[in-house]
């Protein structure tokens, strides 16, 4: 058996603007786009993508998934991602060397230090 990996589901309110949010803060593009779906990968041809589907409430509890992104400058990427409209937030994670963000949705993802060499 194989499986390969196609996309991760992100349910959304708007599809379109999360979706489009997401292209910008990952310089991908878009492979479709219609009124409940918004797909987004880093080339056409190439997977995993996310796929942001129309769900009609918002978000009501802490995301049970996230990424991580691991940039070659952590503040220069976090001040870039908090121009698009991302905002920091605090799940609890104390001092630690990533920097937790939310989309314009609330969903959190990480920003990850530098490896160490």
């Amino acid at each position: 058996m194989t499986l390969r990996w196609e996309q991760v589901i992100v349910h959304a309110v708007d599809p379109a603007a999360l979706g489009q949010w997401w292209a910008s803060a990952l310089g991908w593009v878009v492979v479709h786009s219609d009124d409940d779906e918004f797909e987004i990968r880093p080339a056409p041809d190439q997977t995993p993508g996310l796929d942001f589907v129309r769900v009609e409430e918002g978000r009501t509890a802490k995301s049970r998934l996230h990424l991580d992104f691991r940039p070659d400058d952590q503040a220069a990427e976090v001040a870039r991602l908090e121009a698009l409209g991302a905002k920091r937030v605090d799940i609890g994670q104390g001092e630690q060397s990533w920097v937790v963000l939310a989309d314009p949705e609330g969903n959190e993802f990480c920003v990850l230090g530098q490896h160490a060499s």
